[in-house]
């Protein structure tokens, strides 16, 4: 019998943190604030996804430094960071 691979591949959104809201645990950045690898502005974050990776200025994160919904990525105390920091959401479908 074959082995079958599974379907897999990744959507990436990148942003800064100066398009974020908010302060302390409720500092939050709309899906609509991100751009896609194809350089055009997100509508939403996928739905379902296998797990997803986060990086501020390209350096992964563990994941109690975030969370995320199809709308919003939140990220505690994200404001304590300078406003032109880079971050990258990259979620892995199936």
């Amino acid at each position: 019998m074959p082995i079958v691979q599974p379907y897999i591949n990744g959507r990436r959104f990148a942003a800064t943190m100066g398009a974020g809201t908010g302060t302390g645990a409720t500092f939050a950045i709309a899906a609509t604030a991100f751009t896609t690898d194809a350089g055009i502005a997100a509508t939403a974050f996928p739905a379902a996804y296998a797990y997803y990776n986060f990086y501020i200025n390209g350096i992964l994160q563990t994941g109690d430094t975030s969370t995320v919904t199809t709308t919003t990525l939140t990220i505690p105390g994200g404001d304590a960071l300078d406003p032109g920091t880079t971050i990258i959401v990259e979620f892995i479908v199936t």
